[in-house]
Formats: C-alpha cells, structure tokens, sequence
C-alpha cells in the first residue's frame, strides 16, 4: 500500500514526525509531501496567482511553497504521477479540529483535496487545552493511529466522504474508547481580535481564537473529546441544508 502524507503545521512539525511514525506500521511505500512552512487555516486555498515549487528534502519526502492542498495537488500530478497513493493521511495536527473548525481547517482539507481525486483520505488531529496538560500527548496519537486505521480500511466508506480523527489530549492509558461522531456545534464566540497601535499610526489586529469548553450534546465529535474518546466523524463537500432547500423550493414553486 502507497501512503502519501501532508499537512498544514509544516513539513518539519512535530506531528508530521509523529505521521511518518503511525505510517511506518501500515506500509514500507510513505511519501511525505507537505507545506514548506506552517498553513494553519489555509482551509482549501489553492495558490493560483503564484507559483507553486516542491523540493526535495530526503527520499521520497517534499517540502511545498503552498497550501494543504497545494501539496496534495502537486503530489497527484507530478511526484506521483506514476504510481498513485492508495490512501493519504493529513496530520497530526496539533491541536483539535471540530465542529465549526473543519471549514478553515488546512489539516481537513488535505484530506478533501486527496478524496476529490479519488483517493481514500484521512485527517488526524490532536486536541489540545481540553485535558489541563502542559504538553501535547503525541503518544496518544502514535499509539492509537494505527490500529484504528486499519481497522477503518478494514471497514471502508464512501468515495466522497473523508474520515476526520480527533485524539483526546489524554495519556494513551487515559483513552476511554472509540466513537464514532456527528460534527458539532459550539455554543459561544470563538474568535476576536486585540487592536493594537502601529507605531507609525494607525492600528493593526492580531486575530485571537478560544478553547474554553461549551456543552455540546452526546453523539458530537466535541462531547467525545471532552470526555476523553477517540472522535472519527466522517465528512463530505456538500453543504446544502436540506430543510432551507426543500423549504425555498416550495415557496417558489407558485
């Protein structure tokens, strides 16, 4: 099995390490190609009005001038054009991915960029902030990664679906399972900005984002995570609200 890797922390982030790692138990064929540097919330850019370069770093890894799904693009089209992935795994992310985040989530949208050129794809994220520890518990994620992918390929799913894994920022020990999950909601505020002054006039913002727990119902990818589970919530690109659709339709058909 051919894995290719990406993410949107960077080629050398520690959760790329932890990556290559959760890989290395499910096939000797890894491919590595990711953002040069970090593109958190770069969501689903795509580089069109600059050019795009990849270079190489080591054997059969690539560091990209570009997006998430810059590098996934270049990957499909040119590294591996040859031989294409049987599957494409986009993290650890550092930090969680869940409810409103999968929408400017760069890790995410690795994982969409690999499924809508149809290849099976996986997002894996590592909460953080939740749990009260002081560092990231990668082990957590190396520890579990494996066996619940394979368990996961085992099972299949849709062709036009992605896999989002969300790992509890708990002790691998302290893990209490496996749910399977809805996306959520959170039910407060998450962002703000801290108005500064430019010492040459005017103001300039630093965007500010929040942890702070809200109190999400039972089956959300949240819930899980809060109550230290392992979250897997499958997703997909069609946005459509179904009830808006049907109650629009109805309304214009006079």
């Amino acid at each position: 099995m051919r894995i290719l890797l990406t993410n949107d922390d960077g080629v050398r982030a520690p959760g790329m390490a932890v990556l290559r790692r959760i890989a290395a138990e499910l096939s000797d064929d890894v491919w590595v190609v990711a953002p040069d540097t970090e593109m958190s919330a770069a969501s689903r850019g795509v580089s069109l009005h600059s050019p795009v370069m990849a270079k190489k770093l080591e054997s059969q890894v690539y560091a990209v001038t570009g997006t998430p799904t810059d590098s996934v693009i270049v990957a499909l089209k040119d590294i591996l054009a040859d031989g294409p992935p049987d599957l494409v795994l986009s993290g650890v992310n550092r930090g969680q991915n869940l409810a409103e985040d999968v929408t400017f989530s760069g890790t995410i949208a690795g994982a969409l960029q690999g499924m809508q050129m149809g290849i099976p794809s996986i997002a894996l994220s590592l909460a953080r902030g939740f749990q009260g520890a002081r560092s990231l518990p990668w082990e957590t994620a190396e520890t579990h990664g494996p066996k619940l992918i394979k368990r996961l390929i085992s099972n299949g799913w849709p062709h036009n679906v992605i896999l989002s894994i969300n790992f509890p920022d708990t002790p691998v020990d302290g893990v209490k399972g496996v749910q399977i999950t809805r996306q959520g909601h959170r039910d407060f505020q998450m962002t703000g900005v801290d108005k500064r002054d430019h010492p040459r006039g005017g103001n300039y913002f630093w965007l500010t984002y929040g942890a702070a727990k809200s109190n999400p119902p039972a089956g959300t990818d949240l819930r899980a995570i809060y109550d230290g589970y392992i979250s897997v919530t499958p997703l997909h690109t069609d946005l459509t609200h179904l009830d808006t659709l049907n109650d629009l339709s109805e309304s214009f058909e006079g």
